[in-house]
């Protein structure tokens, strides 16, 4: 198993706000960059496309409440993945990390790492953003 994890983020709502906020697919759309197109939500799953790439799927498989909440690849997928957004109380604020967890062949790992880095990394400082 890869495992992938953003950096970890400040955010400067509680963490039952941060909780609420990614308990809901509908407000991941705001966190998505340009390149995320045709995304269409529920609050607990949701489909998008990456430009020149497949549709993708995800649906919320786990909350615990103020601490997490774990989402897995849903329907037609390149491959299958757990994301699990975990949140912690820092006082009045919260810090926020993404982790990835897939099954990748090596040549898949080499090629996925850098980006998927990259995209876990810019939804934590879009959350941060979004939530200050």
């Amino acid at each position: 198993m890869t495992r992938i994890e953003s950096n970890i983020t400040p955010v400067q709502k509680s963490a039952g706000e941060v909780f609420s906020f990614l308990s809901d697919f509908n407000n991941f759309k705001s966190l998505m960059p340009e390149q995320v197109v045709d995304w269409e939500s529920t609050p607990d799953e949701c489909s998008f496309k990456i430009q020149g790439m497949a549709t993708l799927g995800m649906k919320i498989i786990e909350k615990i409440p103020d601490k997490l909440v774990r989402i897995t690849s849903n329907g037609k997928v390149p491959f299958n993945f757990f994301l699990t957004c975990k949140i912690d109380e820092d006082g009045n604020h919260s810090k926020v990390q993404l982790a990835f967890d897939a099954e990748l062949n090596a040549m898949m790992k080499m090629m996925a790492v850098k980006p998927l880095t990259n995209f876990l990394n810019l939804l934590a400082a879009k959350l941060s953003q979004l939530m200050a």
